[in-house]
């Protein structure tokens, strides 16, 4: 039986990575660990311009090289040009990250429209468009690869409606309806695209709140609800997407790993 070390089961050398939503706050996060790992990374979004700066940021480890490309999840046409694009600048993809999140719900349970709550859920469609595409490519090649969807504790538990309360609108119904979603996605993928030699996952976040985003007494009360009493923070998130992406997790498919300080431990 060959035996590999641990450094050499997470490097990524040689691979390379395309991430949506990577100039965003997790996402910003993401691309760095997999720049660190060795991998050549191709940043995506609806501004190229914006991709290609944060591409040009990452750091670079060997002969990776880190590009950006346009492409907007919520529309097929600009998908399948987006990662075409990437191939073509690339060589090839190996790695799909499908981390960004477009056309927010606008609005609470109490509040949501029909027409939002619906465009919301176009979100998972192109989390499987682009994962599709990244399969049709690795089978092309007779390569391997994997996609990691990124989740969330909210596709796996209900919020607290007293943590809202008085405070703000609560956690959008709609948003819980789209993780969950995309955490069983995952393992039906895994399911039919294991003799593709494809595995695909999802890494579930639990409290990572922007600093510039919700009230400081909705983060006070939040901590409250965890086992370790504090939000998470974004390099805290590192080590799993690394592990995800490489041979480390060489023989884990269809599975949710949640990175939540305990959340749904209780």
């Amino acid at each position: 039986m060959n035996q590999r070390t641990v450094s050499e089961l997470f490097d990524l050398s040689g691979k390379t990575a395309l991430i949506t939503g990577g100039t965003g706050y997790l996402g910003t996060a993401f691309s760095q660990a997999l720049a660190e790992v060795g991998a050549s990374v191709v940043i995506s979004s609806r501004d190229a311009a914006r991709a290609q700066e944060a591409a040009d940021k990452l750091p670079i480890v060997g002969e990776a090289r880190h590009h950006g490309v346009s492409l907007d999840q919520t529309d097929a046409k600009s998908i399948r040009n987006g990662f075409q694009q990437a191939i073509a600048i690339a060589g090839a993809v190996d790695i799909v990250i499908n981390n960004g999140l477009a056309a927010p719900s606008g609005g609470d349970l109490t509040s949501v429209t029909f027409e939002d709550f619906a465009q919301h859920q176009i979100n998972n469609a192109g989390y499987f468009e682009l994962a599709r595409h990244l399969r049709d490519h690795v089978v092309s090649r007779s390569a391997s690869g994997n996609v990691t969807n990124i989740g969330s504790m909210y596709g796996q538990v209900a919020s607290y409606p007293d943590a809202y309360k008085d405070i703000c609108a609560a956690s959008p119904v709609a948003y819980h309806a789209l993780k969950g979603g995309t955490i069983h996605m995952t393992r039906h993928l895994a399911a039919y695209w294991a003799d593709d030699n494809v595995r695909v996952n999802c890494l579930s976040p639990g409290p990572f709140p922007n600093p510039d985003g919700p009230p400081t007494e909705m983060v006070e009360r939040l901590s409250e609800r965890l086992p370790m009493k504090r939000m998470g923070l974004p390099w805290e998130l590192k080590g799993a997407i690394v592990f995800l992406s490489s041979d480390a997790s060489s023989y884990v498919t269809g599975q949710n790993l949640t990175v939540d300080g305990g959340w749904t431990a209780w």
